[in-house]
């Protein structure tokens, strides 16, 4: 599989990156990295990041605005989406060959190419290892810095259970280049005042099923009241996690039209319950949607049930 994609990055002169919307570290680490690694090896080669902004990662990176144009004729590789409906910048489909990377299970059997690895801690991972095994990629400080941030976030600095032998020794391996670890840890996990003031009113009023479950609801009106869009959330999904007796959690975050669920688990299996509501992800973290709390109810419903009957 490495060595089909390399084939067709070498084939293509203009390559266009894709990710997820509504990115997180890892999103935009493994998107843009790639692109500092294509760019390093082949500098004759047009490379483009694409996708809507999120102004709390541009510590990360930005994305480039490209003309419509530029998709004809090119090699779009979408980094860790598992599904096409996710895939933020829909113009992909004007390109003409599509390579999928990611480390999500494949729901969604989209592209030419797919490179799934869900034994992989994320994308970022998955690209590391791809520019190790093709001795003539370069991998760049900020390459390195990027694909770096996308490994901490999605093993949880990491505490999460994804993260195996090859995650160390390749943070171990990354670390060695020339970026700023604290400079980064501390664009990551540094929080505004007002998303520390919503944590807290999350653990004043939340309550604890006797499975182990728990939820919060986290209105519009809430929003406003903290001054705080739904697009600043994301910083709150592991607020419940540290909590003595939470098996599995989940923050519900309104918007105009969908109510947004991130769900999260210590140990009960939760992707499939997202799959039921309109979402996926991996088994212990993952987000569905739904349209109203009166589904929101059945959802937090089904999550205790599975809280219920799981067992170490």
């Amino acid at each position: 599989m490495k060595d089909q994609i390399i084939a067709k990055i070498k084939e293509y002169e203009t390559i266009i990156i894709h990710r997820h919307v509504r990115p997180d570290p890892d999103a935009i680490g493994s998107q843009v990295g790639l692109k500092k690694i294509i760019q390093a090896s082949f500098p004759n080669k047009n490379v483009y990041a694409v996708g809507e902004e999120d102004p709390s990662l541009h510590f990360l990176a930005q994305m480039d605005d490209i003309d419509d144009a530029l998709f004809e004729n090119a090699l779009i590789i979408v980094c860790d989406t598992a599904n096409q409906g996710r895939i933020s910048d829909k113009r992909y489909e004007l390109g003409e060959y599509v390579i999928k990377i990611d480390h999500h299970p494949n729901n969604d059997t989209y592209g030419d190419i797919k490179w799934i690895d869900t034994t992989a801690s994320s994308t970022c991972e998955l690209i590391y290892s791809f520019a190790k095994y093709h001795q003539s990629l370069k991998i760049t400080d900020e390459a390195a810095r990027l694909i770096y941030a996308g490994i901490v976030g999605d093993t949880g600095r990491f505490l999460f259970p994804n993260t195996t032998d090859h995650t160390f020794h390749y943070a171990a391996e990354l670390v060695s280049y020339n970026f700023d670890r604290t400079a980064l840890y501390n664009s990551m996990y540094d929080v505004t005042e007002k998303i520390a003031r919503i944590r807290g009113f999350i653990l004043q009023n939340f309550k604890i099923s006797k499975s182990g479950a728990t939820s919060i609801k986290i209105t519009k009106e809430i929003l406003d009241e903290f001054g705080i869009s739904s697009a600043e959330t994301g910083g709150l999904v592991g607020t419940l996690g540290d909590i003595q007796g939470v098996k599995a959690w989940i923050i519900f975050i309104e918007e105009d039209y969908i109510i947004r669920a991130r769900i999260r688990s210590k140990g009960p299996v939760i992707n499939t319950l997202a799959n039921k509501y309109n979402g996926g992800g991996h088994p212990l973290a993952s987000g569905a949607s739904v349209k109203s709390w009166e589904e929101a109810d059945e959802l937090a419903k089904d999550l205790d049930i599975i809280c219920q009957s799981y067992t170490k």
